[in-house]
C-alpha cells in the first residue's frame, strides 16, 4: 500500500525515486474504494491448480478481489470435469462486453506449435485487442506473455535444443519499476518452457523494458506500459511441487529429461524440493495489484476510454 506524504516534503522525491510508491495528500482526497475485477483466462490443462495458484498470490493483499474464471468460447478441456467447467468458467464470448481491472492470461502447453498453427489463435487475438478497451492491466504468463508480445510488437519466440527446467536466479535490472517494489537484487524463479524471447528482439520494439533477466534463462518479465501489460515468461505462481509433478511425469512417460536444476535438495530428485520464490511471488502479484487499485477509474464503466 502507498504512503501518503505532502508533496513538498524532500521525502516525496527521494523516496518516489527510489521506486517506494507515495500518494500525493490530494490524491489521497479522491480515491474511493470498491472490489477489484480480476479474470484469470485460464489455458493450463490442471484447471484446478492453476486457479489455486493464482487466487493465492493475488487474494494475498488486503484488497477486496472479485475473481473471475474466463476460458476459450470454443476450446473444450480434456483434463478438468466438465461440471467444474460448467460451474465456474464462461466463455469469453459471454464477458466480451465486460471491463475488468485487471486480466491474467496464462500458459499453455502448445509452445512448440506455431502461434497461428494454435486452434483458438484467431480467439486469443480477439482477446488480446479486447484488452485494450476492457481492461485496465493485463499479466501475461509464460505463453500468454509470448502471445500478447508477438502479437502487440512482433517478438519472436525461438525454439530451443533442449528444455529449460528448474529453478534460475535473475537480476533486477530496474529497481525503480513499481512491480519490483521490494524485489532484493536477484531472486529466483521457476523455468519449465522449450522456447525463448531474446532480449535483442524485445529491445527492437520500442516501448518495451525487461525489468528481470537470468544469464541462463534470458529475459523473465517485461514491462509495457504502452498496452498497460507486463509479460512474465516464467511461472512464479507454481507450487512447491508444480516441477516434480512436470519431472515425474516426464520420467514415468519415457520421456528424455535432466532434473531440474537448483531445485532439489542438492538437487537430488530423491529428497524434498526447496521454494526459493514465494516470497517474491507475493510482492510481484501484490505490487501488480496494488498499481491497478491505484490506477483504476473508481467507475469501473470508464476503463478503456
Amino acid at each position: 500500500m502507498p504512503i501518503k506524504l505532502p508533496a513538498t516534503l524532500p521525502a516525496f522525491s527521494v523516496l518516489k525515486r527510489e521506486g517506494v510508491h507515495v500518494l500525493a495528500e490530494a490524491d489521497a482526497m479522491r480515491q474511493d474504494i470498491r472490489p477489484l475485477k480480476i479474470g484469470l483466462l485460464n489455458l493450463m490443462p490442471k484447471k484446478i491448480q492453476t486457479e489455486n495458484q493464482f487466487a493465492r498470490l493475488i487474494g494475498a493483499g488486503p484488497l477486496q478481489i472479485d475473481f473471475r474464471l474466463i476460458r476459450m468460447s470454443e476450446h473444450r478441456t480434456r483434463n478438468t470435469a466438465a461440471a467444474h467447467m460448467a460451474a465456474f468458467y464462461r466463455p469469453f464470448a459471454e464477458v466480451r462486453e465486460e471491463k475488468f481491472d485487471g486480466l491474467i492470461i496464462t500458459g499453455a502447453p502448445i509452445e512448440h506449435l506455431e502461434f497461428d498453427q494454435v486452434t483458438y489463435w484467431d480467439e486469443m487475438r480477439q482477446v488480446m485487442d479486447w484488452t485494450q478497451t476492457n481492461v485496465h492491466s493485463t499479466f501475461g504468463v509464460c505463453w500468454g506473455g509470448m502471445a500478447m508480445i508477438n502479437h502487440f510488437h512482433g517478438v519472436p519466440k525461438h525454439l530451443l535444443p533442449a528444455k529449460l527446467f528448474g529453478c534460475y536466479r535473475h537480476r533486477t535490472l530496474d529497481a525503480s519499476s513499481p512491480f519490483l517494489r521490494g524485489f532484493s537484487d536477484d531472486c529466483v524463479i521457476p523455468v519449465s518452457r522449450w522456447t525463448e524471447m531474446r532480449q535483442d528482439d524485445i529491445a527492437r520494439a520500442p516501448g518495451l523494458r525487461t525489468l528481470l533477466a537470468s544469464d541462463g534463462a534470458g529475459p523473465a518479465l517485461v514491462a509495457d506500459p504502452g498496452h498497460r501489460a507486463i509479460y512474465n515468461f516464467n511461472h512464479f505462481e507454481y507450487d512447491d511441487d508444480t516441477l516434480k509433478q512436470e519431472y515425474d511425469r516426464d520420467v514415468a512417460a519415457g520421456v528424455g529429461i535432466g532434473v531440474p536444476c537448483n531445485y532439489y535438495t542438492d538437487d537430488d530428485p530423491l529428497r524434498p524440493p526447496v521454494n526459493r520464490w514465494r516470497s517474491h511471488a507475493h510482492l510481484l502479484y501484490g505490487n501488480w495489484i496494488n498499481e491497478i487499485y491505484q490506477s483504476t477509474p473508481y467507475d469501473i464503466q470508464k476503463i478503456g476510454r
